[in-house]
């Protein structure tokens, strides 16, 4: 019985850390994205959340620091509750 409970464990264990790396990877993307588009933006922490929530869910994040949102049709339209556009 102990044998199978460690193997069980160990392969837990490694699909884990596995998962959290992709999470890690994927955060530090966003991050970086953000980061570049919202470098020119009036208010940056504004930005840079909106920014994140929309790379998050759209997995991409339109180049430059505006416009060019033609390059990402998720990010593109994502709305707000007003129907205004969401992502910066």
């Amino acid at each position: 019985m102990k044998p199978s409970f460690v193997a069980l464990f160990l392969v837990c264990f490694v699909l884990t850390s596995s998962l959290f790396e992709v999470t890690v990877a994927g955060s530090g993307f966003c991050d970086s994205k953000c980061e570049k588009r919202c470098e020119k933006a009036g208010v940056k922490d504004r930005c840079l959340k909106y920014c994140g929530i929309c790379c998050e869910k759209c997995k991409c994040v339109p180049s430059g620091t505006y416009g060019n949102k033609h390059e990402c049709p998720c990010y593109r339209d994502m709305k707000n509750s007003k129907g205004k556009p969401k992502c910066p």
